[in-house]
């Protein structure tokens, strides 16, 4: 009665803290435990009943057992009910929110980096720099102090008392040497993180939300103010690091040291993670549950002629160490909650159930911080250790005619693959391929790897050149996974975008996989329950894409990206620059479920060498790519590019000016090519997307005709006022409003047009049964339904 009592509390309070994405989510919670207590009560009355009838069995008289005792008195029901109202509203309590004195509040108007306003900010370095994608350093800073740069000669004003934490990026070399607990003072341009501006992308506000931040700092130049070592961990940990990358160099030591200490507390390449990640292998880079058992594993091993008290004292010291190297990560901390009660249950003599103890652990854990039942580490986590309790041994049962240690090496990634890929179609959209295959195959390397390095990282503490010595024994490992991953990443269908599935297909299939798990039908049945589960993801898939028809204009500065989702195919219109293909084309693209795209327009919308082609097709076919007049010296298709066209049987054209083609349902024309000026016929509407033209040349291209008059307009914002007033669109859409007046906006406001900015509202969407509808403004809709 005790456990099934305090299971129900604890599912309570995590089903509270589920229901904060539902509008009075705590409230629907307690209506679902009045129902609840409702239900059992009846149900132990009738069982009641049954039990005052003796039965005759075999010629004695027996009576009925009492099945009501075995549930949760109602009582419990009504508890949980409370309980997850509490949850709820103590959710919202601890939803951080930045003071009075946060950095953030001294953000120049504008919330962008674009205001060219100097701040010194002063503070304490709160992590080890790290190197980000563009190749600048990266630090979290704890903010006391901030002055605002005068004048060009660097005076200074009053130094104003702050408080929060910034997201401090800086030229590498100025990063290089920082360590926690230094005292620094930042010269830089203050920002507030923006929202995701396209579908798929990257929500940076939400990220430094759920750390805390509301702001970050442009650094140009650090100056150190204090240069006194304070001891920490970070000291440890970087021992460690320097030890095995000295033998096993790079990528191969950051590798090791990520499979022993997570790769948040390690500065991984991020070609080896994107590489990891891509192949569906990012579970290795995670420090967790292998590395906890095998420390515990280890030290009872020595200890096991010693006491049990002794045994408990040593394995809680050395998962406390683990704990500390590795940042207090969420999935090590449940790992490390497990693995004390395991220490419990030897020391106390009784068999500790795994699925109590993971309920508890996930349960202390959101009540210390419960902004991680929406961390998807802390999910992904959960749930993968979920499925190795509750279904690897049915897996195994179902697997008695291979051996044991066969069965077991192809059970693990399937249990852990069927908890998890739901949450990862929900938020990625992409089934890796062949990720069960390669996790059979490579859980040799990882373990091995595992176990070298941290006794490698052992000898690293005692002496730094044992440890070296025993990590370089971990090259040839090490290099062939790296060989192995690349050799599956390469392979052809290496991943299969099906598309972000809903919140409803989602719950839907966990239903399944619960039934599965619970009720004894549905478990002789689980291949009825597996179709059921595929058909949830791919019918509504088939019907999108016979049935969609939908124009996006992505939100990328200053080119104008458009995406036409024409039945099952798809057009792509200009590329942006280096990294607009792999952060904004490939994560939308990956979001609707598409695989190749069918025709690629390149137009020269952008005067830099600079694009994005080469980005997609590394990742997606291209059936047929059309350039406009490719200058002989400056054509977008490379040798690169056309490689990758050959590779994939795509073919390439060279188009001239005023030249149409073509792509399904839309027909492209450049008009001019200097400016440029794009036209798209879209079913019968006139898109035009001109590029930035001076006012006098406005009236003169309308009366030659260069002009034709468009439903709807893209062009760049010095324009906009000029042609909206010349051409009178019914759309006209722009990349930013910053550069226009509040009179020039009046102006605009007072004609008949509608005004969209892709730098405000994000991207932009239109289908023919619908009205113009903005990223931003779609999704707070969504938030604050869902």
């Amino acid at each position: 009665m005790i456990q099934t009592s305090g299971v129900i509390i604890c599912l309570g309070y995590i089903l509270g803290l589920l229901f904060t994405a539902v509008p009075w989510g705590g409230v629907w919670v307690l209506l679902l435990g009045i129902v609840g207590a409702i239900f059992f009560r009846r149900r132990s009355i009738i069982s009641r009943k049954f039990a005052q009838k003796p039965e005759n069995v075999g010629g004695k008289t027996k009576t009925a057992v009492n099945t009501w005792q075995s549930t949760a008195h109602p009582r419990i029901w009504l508890a949980a009910a409370l309980v997850g109202l509490l949850a709820s509203l103590y959710f919202q309590w601890r939803v951080p929110q930045p003071g009075a004195k946060d950095i953030s509040q001294f953000v120049p108007p504008g919330n962008s980096s674009n205001q060219e306003q100097l701040v010194i900010v002063r503070g304490e370095v709160a992590s080890n720099p790290r190197l980000t994608r563009s190749q600048r350093g990266q630090f979290w800073l704890e903010a006391s102090q901030i002055d605002e740069v005068k004048n060009e000669k660097g005076s200074v004003g009053v130094p104003k008392g702050v408080t929060g934490k910034l997201y401090v990026t800086v030229p590498i070399l100025q990063a290089t040497g920082l360590y926690p607990s230094q005292q620094i003072a930042v010269t830089g341009i203050l920002y507030k993180p923006k929202v995701a501006s396209n579908p798929g992308g990257f929500d940076f506000q939400k990220f430094l939300k759920q750390e805390g931040t509301f702001a970050g700092l442009i650094g140009r130049q650090i100056s150190v103010l204090e240069q006194e070592r304070k001891w920490g961990w970070w000291q440890i940990r970087e021992r460690i690091v320097r030890s095995q990358v000295s033998s096993l160099g790079i990528p191969e030591g950051p590798l090791v040291s990520a499979m022993v200490l997570g790769s948040k507390a390690v500065d991984l390449p991020y070609d080896i993670r994107d590489l990891f990640v891509k192949a569906g292998l990012a579970h290795a880079l995670a420090a967790s549950g292998f590395q906890t058992s095998l420390i515990l594993s280890v030290i009872l091993q020595l200890t096991k002629r010693a006491k049990k008290g002794t045994q408990f004292i040593l394995g809680l010291l050395g998962l406390i160490i683990f704990l500390s190297l590795t940042g207090f990560q969420p999935a090590v901390l449940r790992a490390v909650i497990m693995g004390f009660a395991a220490l419990v249950g030897l020391l106390l003599k009784r068999k500790v159930k795994q699925f109590g103890s993971l309920l508890l652990a996930a349960t202390l854990l959101l009540l210390f911080n419960p902004l991680w039942i929406w961390d998807l580490g802390f999910q992904l986590s959960f749930l993968a250790t979920l499925g190795l309790i509750v279904t690897v041994p049915t897996i195994i049962d179902g697997l008695a005619w291979l051996p044991p240690a066969i069965a077991s090496l192809i059970a693990v990634p399937v249990a852990a693959t069927i908890w998890t890929l739901p949450v990862q179609l929900f938020v990625f959209g992409v089934v890796p391929t062949y990720s069960l295959l390669l996790n059979v195959l490579s859980t040799p390397f990882i373990s091995i790897l595992s176990i070298g390095g941290i006794i490698s990282a052992i000898a690293a503490l005692i002496w730094t050149p044992a440890g070296s010595l025993l990590a370089g024994v971990l090259h040839y490992p090490t290099d062939w996974l790296i060989k192995l991953v690349e050799l599956f990443s390469n392979l052809p269908g290496n991943s299969v975008a099906v598309g972000s599935i809903s919140n409803w297909q989602m719950l839907a299939i966990y239903g399944l996989i619960i039934l599965v798990w619970l009720v004894g039908w549905w478990q002789r049945r689980w291949w009825f329950a597996g179709i059921i589960a595929v058909a949830l993801v791919l019918i509504p898939l088939w019907h999108s894409a016979n049935t969609l028809f939908r124009i996006t204009i992505l939100e990328s500065g200053t080119e104008p990206i458009v995406v036409v989702q024409d039945k099952g195919t798809v057009t792509v219109i200009n590329s942006g620059d280096q990294g607009t293909g792999r952060f904004t084309i490939l994560p939308f693209l990956q979001q609707q479920g598409v695989n190749q795209i069918n025709w690629a327009i390149a137009t020269d919308f952008q005067s830099n060498e600079s694009n994005a082609w080469l980005e997609l097709l590394e990742r997606l076919p291209i059936k047929n790519f059309y350039e406009y007049s490719p200058k002989p010296d400056n054509s977008i298709a490379t040798d690169a590019i056309q490689e990758e066209l050959q590779k994939h049987q795509g073919s390439y054209q060279s188009l001239a000016v005023g030249q149409a083609v073509q792509a399904g349902s839309i027909v492209a024309q450049l008009i001019n090519d200097e400016l440029p000026i794009l036209q798209l016929q879209i079913l019968d509407r006139n898109w035009l997307f001109v590029g930035n033209i001076k006012s006098q040349e406005v009236q003169q291209l309308v009366k030659n005709g260069s002009l034709p008059p468009p439903q709807v307009l893209w062009c760049a914002p010095q324009s906009l006022k000029d042609l909206v007033l010349a051409l009178k669109p019914e759309v006209a859409i722009a990349s930013s409003a910053a550069n226009l007046d509040d009179k020039t906006l009046s102006q605009l406001n007072q004609t008949k047009t509608k005004l969209f900015f892709t730098g405000r509202d994000g991207a932009i969407q239109w289908s023919p049964n619908g009205q113009f509808e903005p990223f931003i403004e779609a999704s707070e809709n969504n938030s604050s339904v869902l």
